[in-house]
């Protein structure tokens, strides 16, 4: 059988992107297999949050990001011409959004809240739809050398001590083939394969929605009103972009959502819902959903692990899925690869489950409160009611856009700094770089701010894994030392030195021990409660 280091079942963003950081980790063999023969074109998220487009910026992906924003706001002003203005409005605000299909007014938002400050260029980014967002990482991927099957299906796997035998089957009726992996990162959806074979617990609360999303033509759409409505019999949207409709029932969820949405069924739902008379003439791409809400207990299982929907689902209000699978997959890649290199113990994976699941178990009550205010009913209705004062302030506004942008997230790690846990500030250095230039390559960064020898002299034997720089920063003259994680995240800051042991503990913990000393370990960190695998 043909071997390789990691097997990834799903090319979507998440799977691409974890494709994408496993080979900057140096792994030498990745495949990803997919079963669609193309890139999926329906309708899903049509944003990124601050985050994933910081993740992004940090791999050169950020002039890319733009192009295609300017794309979608072209898109926007289409859709307001259309509706009798003058095309030349301004699009949405880098930070809007809605709660509940509340509309958050971006006037109101206290963008001097330092929450925001320290992101970069990056922060002007969001409107990034999730079918271009695959189309771009699927470049990278070639680029990079990830080897992409697409029109294959993953059909089981058996693993061992050893590795993992993965069974795959061609979409084109060819002979099925297995083959042999180091590890299989299950990246393959809610339905994900991988989850249900190898066996991980998947608790959480069933459906009680049925929604569609959709680009179509339409017929009586000046009747609609623009954006989120809430009616007596549920929840619908018109636009930004011309012909996106989204309704939102509470009758519970479909009989079967295998079975394809037709123009019909669309057509009655969205009648129901605003209560006129239109009529679909043509769908250009539709996707049914629900608010089936669970997560993984674990995301690891042995050498079989999940990342994106695989390991959480939930309904899709927000596009908080993509956002949190971009994460995973920034969050796995480079530890995947310190392990599978041997440059990191096996117990590194452990962190994982560990940072992420608390963010996964966020969003899930996340997205379940704002089914509560949702519903169609008189208590509900109350208490929308009372949620839309609240947004109407500044401090409610702030609160809201705080969450929805991501910019809140950070990770329980050891260390006393503010910084630490925390994604790293993009600073500007007196040589014209910015801190996310210098993450391009998928590499940690210890940067010296002081110009101190002793502090890169606790660095070496770490320089097949740790970039050394030292440069100045105007903005911030208190801080004299930064190691960041390849994901971005701050493993250790000081505004004095000498960094002392705490340095040493945080090299040694995220990076194994030094050349010369073997691959060290991870030790498991006593404050999570979350079991980080089998």
């Amino acid at each position: 059988m043909t071997h390789y280091d990691v097997v990834v079942a799903g090319a979507g963003p998440v799977g691409l992107m974890l494709g994408c950081e496993l080979r900057l980790g140096g792994v030498a063999r990745v495949l990803v297999v997919e079963r669609l023969a193309e890139v999926d074109e329906t309708i899903k998220a049509g944003a990124i949050n601050t985050p994933t487009a910081v993740a992004l910026d940090r791999r050169g992906l950020l002039p890319a990001l733009v192009e295609v924003q300017q794309q979608t706001m072209d898109r926007f002003r289409e859709f307001q011409r259309a509706r009798g203005g003058d095309g030349n409005a301004p699009p949405p605000p880098k930070f809007a959004g809605h709660f509940a299909g509340i509309t958050l007014d971006a006037g109101l938002l206290d963008t001097a809240d330092p929450a925001f400050a320290d992101v970069g260029p990056a922060g002007d980014v969001g409107l990034i739809p999730q079918s271009s967002l695959e189309r771009l990482l699927a470049g990278r991927a070639g680029e990079l050398g990830v080897e992409l099957r697409r029109g294959v299906e993953l059909t089981g796997f058996e693993q061992d001590d050893d590795g993992v035998t993965v069974h795959l089957a061609p979409a084109d009726g060819s002979a099925p083939e297995s083959v042999r992996a180091g590890r299989l990162v299950g990246c393959d959806g809610g339905r994900s394969v991988v989850r249900k074979l190898a066996g991980f617990d998947f608790p959480g609360t069933p459906p009680e929605i049925t929604g569609y999303q959709a680009l179509v033509g339409l017929d009586g759409a000046e009747g609609l009103a623009n954006g989120w409505t809430a009616t007596d019999t549920g929840v619908y949207v018109h636009g930004p972009v011309p012909g996106r409709v989204l309704t939102v029932e509470f009758d519970g969820p479909p009989v079967d959502r295998t079975e394809p949405v037709t123009a019909e069924e669309l057509q009655s739902s969205l009648r129901r819902v605003s209560g006129v008379d239109v009529t679909v003439t043509e769908v250009h791409t539709v996707t049914r959903f629900t608010d089936n809400c669970r997560q993984a207990t674990s995301y690891r299982c042995g050498r079989v692990l999940l990342a994106g929907d695989a390991a959480h689902v939930h309904s899709p209000f927000g596009g908080q899925g993509l956002n949190l699978g971009i994460g995973d997959a920034m969050n796995l890649g480079w530890k995947l690869a310190a392990v599978v290199r041997g440059r990191a113990a096996d117990g590194l994976l452990d962190s994982y489950t560990s940072e992420r699941h608390p963010i996964g178990a966020w969003v899930l009550d996340w997205t379940r409160a704002q089914i509560a205010l949702m519903r169609p009913e008189s208590h509900a209705r109350k208490l929308r009611a009372v949620f839309t004062d609240l947004t109407r302030t500044v401090d409610g506004t702030t609160h809201l856009v705080k969450k929805i942008s991501g910019v809140w997230q950070h990770y329980d790690l050891p260390g006393d700094h503010s910084l630490v846990g925390r994604s790293a500030p993009d600073l500007e250095f007196a040589d014209g770089t910015r801190l996310a230039d210098h993450l391009h390559g998928g590499r940690a960064v210890l940067l010296d701010l002081a110009d101190d020898p002793e502090l890169r002299a606790l660095a070496e034997g770490y320089g097949d894994r740790v970039d050394v720089r030292t440069v100045v920063c105007a903005g911030v003259p208190e801080l004299s030392g930064l190691l960041v994680r390849p994901d971005g995240v701050t493993a250790w800051a000081a505004d004095r030195l000498p960094a002392g042991d705490a340095l040493v503990q945080a090299l040694e913990r995220w990076f194994g021990a030094p050349a010369g000393r073997g691959t060290g370990a991870l030790p498991p960190d006593p404050r999570s409660s979350i079991a980080g695998g089998a």
